[in-house]
This record gives C-alpha cells, structure tokens and sequence, in this order.
C-alpha cells in the first residue's frame, strides 16, 4: 500500500492495543494469557515509539511499564477513555472564547477532564472559569466527540462539549495552563486550532442560534481500517 497512514490511525490501533492488552490482565488469571497480553503490550508500545520517531529499547519498556502500572483487576481494571468536556462560549457580538494551551501552543475552546464528584455540567463550569475567569451558564450539549478519531488528543478520550453563555467574570488566562485567551470572530480564528475541520461548522450554527443535532462521529466500516478520510 502506498498511502502512508496518518499519525492519529497510527496513534488509535496503539492504544486500542493496550487497552485490550491491559483489560485482558485485569480479567485473566492464566499465566500463559499474562504473557501474550505483555507482549500485545509490547507491540503496542513499538507502534507508539515508531509515531514518535524512537526505536529505543528503553522507552518501548518504560511505556510498558507505564501502562502495566494501570492494570486493575476485574471491573476496575476494565480500560476506558477517558471523559473531557468542553465548552463552546459565544458572547453578543458573535465571537467564540478560545484558550492556546501552554503545552502546546494549540488554540482549542476551553476543555478540561472531567473531575469526579462533579456532574459534566458544573465541571465545564468550573473550567471555563478557572482557565479563561469568564462565569457561564450552561446552555446545551451540542457534541461527543473521540478525541484520538479528531486529532485533538494523544489519550483516548470522549469529549462532551457543551454551548455555553457567558454571564460575568473577567477575561484572563490561567497562568499554568493556559498561554493566552481572547474572543475570536468565527471568521478569524487564531491558527492552529485544534480539530477545527471537524467541529468548526457545527459550532458556528450553535452560536447563530439554529437547532443543531448533537454532533457524533460516525459510524466506520470496517471500524479498524476506517473510512475514506482516515478518520
């Protein structure tokens, strides 16, 4: 085959890998099953190292060892995404709320994991606050979102993202997490704006007001080699 894959189908076979691997020693009590499911680990952790553009012996290890360290037994150990949301903030003059993470430099709408004790809602409250100082209200869930299918995120995640209106605060960015923030007119977004081909359109029709679907990824066939796109 020609075609070079893409980093991010790379990136979804490995951790799809581990996490079959790492459920697998949770639920097993077979030693034989325990050594196919490390050397499945192994694999994994080659494609991963391949991404970075590494072959070290040494990190294919240390990823292993990081991902063995995750293993619980039974239900707990049962591998998940991980759930973020996120938070669509649009204002009256038709502008969109933007952070650039300090990580990366990548400008996203304002996201956070989803913190325990605290429902999907009042957590993307508390994140727009504490990264961008801007109060809101939630309004609607408008997207649920893979993060590694978007190209968003290197850790398999669901995004819920949620339209919100801002109702006081004032704006200032996080001094750890965030480089900046601002509000930004739709049609001119600070770049690079991470999986804005994706969510882009849907958020602008959010914001205009019209009565948008919750935006999902569709269904792949076959879902392991994906669709036309590569998504």
């Amino acid at each position: 085959m020609d075609e070079e894959l893409p980093i991010k189908q790379l990136l979804r076979w490995s951790e799809a890998l581990a996490g079959i691997a790492r459920t697998g020693l949770g639920f097993t009590e077979s030693l034989y099953e325990q050594e196919r499911f490390e050397e499945v680990l192994r694999v994994a952790a080659d494609i991963r190292m391949a991404i970075d553009g590494s072959d070290g012996v040494e990190d294919v290890e240390g990823i292993v060892e990081e991902w063995l360290g995750t293993v619980g037994k039974g239900v707990p150990g049962y591998i998940t995404p991980k759930v973020a949301v996120g938070a669509v903030v649009g204002n009256d003059r038709g502008e969109l709320l933007l952070v650039q993470r300090a990580d990366s430099g990548v400008w996203l709408y304002p996201t956070g994991w989803a913190d325990v004790g605290y429902s999907a809602a009042e957590v993307v409250v508390k994140e727009v606050e504490e990264e961008t100082g801007i109060e809101v209200e939630v309004v609607r869930l408008i997207a649920v979102l893979d993060g590694l299918r978007v190209g968003m995120s290197r850790v398999p995640l669901y995004s819920l993202v949620f339209q919100c209106r801002p109702t006081g605060g004032e704006l200032r960015a996080h001094p750890l997490e965030c480089a900046d923030v601002g509000w930004f007119p739709l049609d001119d977004l600070p770049l690079p704006l991470a999986g804005a081909d994706r969510w882009g359109d849907h958020v602008a029709a959010a914001l205009r007001g019209e009565p948008v679907e919750v935006l999902y990824d569709p269904v792949r066939s076959p879902v392991w080699r994906g669709d036309a796109e590569r998504h």
